[in-house]
């Protein structure tokens, strides 16, 4: 495929996730088509009319298929993913995932050998590699301004009882955090010890994990811990860095989804997209003293743009399939620590 062809893909789901997570940021890359999206539902077809005009619904993964895409996103419950990730990729297409990527380590290799038989990438959508705040984080730490890192506290409480979904391949740490311990293993690199704690609730009498706290020792040396809540009514997003020449923290918001709340659109809102408040910059402390650190911009759109260089043969796909392979085998890990309260090595 060439630089000046433009792609075609399709996303299958039209709930949250494609709504506010993918179709705007697939909108915000010239080089896509958005070619199709697959719901069956009256009220999600009339909402996609009016986000995206001229773009028709499927009903079925092969219709969208039988359309003719290049990629396509599959955005539907864990519990359905598996089957159209496999069936994408029998017929030939590119796949993104979203997260969790899969329910265990297992299925993850699973899916990851079948991307090598057909050919095709296979990538999960850890869109908050590009949060805005990781990325300011990320900015420190690549200019030096920590020295070298020693550990790392990242918390993100949300108070969305309503969101938390119940079965074997949910709870809020196959959730929410799929994407905080994606965030460090993509900072500072592979995990080899896991020790966890889980908050457990039930939900219609069935037991499911509600909070999560998380310690990771990298292969490099760097610690780091990950937290998160759902139903304790607490909202609030927290990044504590700390290095041999200082620490650096931030309290920002969820700047994206919030804009995406707010009805703008990466494509329409390119100035200030992705940008945090001064208000809430985050703080670099040295021996120089303390100082706000100016915020970089965050844009989930960075994912489409990397994964349309991948298609077209130009790059690695955003979220190698090895790394998300590895995120699942954290999450394994963390699991069985907390179920028996033992490190485990990885």
């Amino acid at each position: 495929m060439s630089a000046s062809t433009r792609a075609r893909i399709g996303v299958v789901g039209y709930g949250a996730g494609g709504h506010r997570f993918h179709v705007p940021y697939i909108q915000a890359v010239e080089g896509w088509e958005l070619a199709g999206v697959v719901t069956r539902s009256a009220e999600r077809r009339a909402i996609l009319a009016t986000e995206a005009p001229g773009v028709p619904a499927f009903d079925s993964l092969d219709a969208l298929l039988d359309a003719g895409v290049d990629a396509v996103v599959i955005t539907t419950p864990p519990d359905t993913r598996r089957e159209l990730v496999l069936r994408a990729l029998e017929r030939g297409a590119h796949v993104v995932a979203d997260k969790p990527f899969a329910p265990t380590a297992q299925g993850a290799r699973e899916l990851q050998a079948a991307a090598e038989r057909s050919g095709r990438i296979l990538t999960a959508y850890q869109n908050r590699r590009w949060d805005t705040d990781l990325v300011t984080l990320k900015q420190v730490i690549d200019e030096g301004q920590l020295g070298d890192i020693w550990r790392v506290s990242s918390r993100m409480d949300q108070d969305d009882s309503g969101t938390l979904e119940t079965g074997p391949a949910h709870g809020l740490l196959r959730d929410l955090g799929s994407h905080l311990v994606d965030q460090m293993a993509f900072l500072f690199g592979p995990v080899e010890r896991v020790s966890a704690h889980l908050d457990i609730t039930a939900v219609d009498g069935v037991e499911v994990d509600c909070g999560f706290d998380v310690a990771l020792h990298h292969a490099n040396g760097v610690f780091t811990r990950v937290a998160s809540s759902k139903i304790n009514h607490l909202d609030g997003r927290e990044l504590i860095a700390y290095g041999d020449l200082g620490a650096y923290e931030s309290s920002m918001d969820d700047v994206q989804t919030a804009q995406i709340d707010a009805g703008l659109r990466p494509a329409s809102s390119a100035t200030g997209w992705g940008l945090e408040a001064e208000a809430r910059w985050g703080t670099l402390h040295t021996t120089e003293g303390s100082r706000q650190i100016p915020s970089a911009r965050g844009d989930y759109a960075e994912y489409y743009r990397i994964l349309l260089t991948a298609v077209r043969g130009e790059s690695a796909p955003p979220v190698p399939i090895e790394q998300a392979v590895h995120t699942v085998e954290i999450l394994d890990a963390a699991r069985e620590s907390a179920r028996t309260g033992l490190t485990v090595e990885i």
